[in-house]
């Protein structure tokens, strides 16, 4: 009779976290973007003075930067699974880690500039 041997495990378990990170983001992408259109309804812009107006209200620019980070967030989540699923060469996965990371907080940085600048 043969024993089972034990299983070694690999990979860095985020499972749960993963799914619940992605519902989070989702909802949020989600309410900002009902929000978003129903500002845009009722302030209709045609203008580069109207958009401006619209994003000078302080909760505009922290619901546009919850979103945006939820975005950026979402995506790093997506990116690092699927690149942990099929890019199986460990220094060639961890690079691309690297790189979508640098993008994305360079992404992060522009995005606040943009909207306190």
């Amino acid at each position: 009779m043969v024993k089972p041997s034990k299983l070694a495990v690999t990979g860095a378990h985020y499972g749960l976290k993963d799914w619940l990170a992605q519902r989070v983001t989702a909802v949020l992408m989600t309410l900002y973007l009902i929000m978003l259109a129903g500002v845009l309804y009722v302030a209709a812009p045609h203008d580069y003075a109207a958009w401006k107006s619209i994003f000078s209200h302080q909760w505009m620019r922290i619901a546009t930067f919850v979103f945006f980070t939820g975005l950026l967030w979402h995506a790093w989540v997506g990116v690092r699974n699927v690149l942990m699923d099929y890019v199986h060469a460990t220094a060639v996965r961890l690079t691309l880690q690297i790189v979508v990371i640098t993008a994305l907080l360079f992404y992060w940085v522009w995005m606040a500039e943009i909207l306190w600048s």
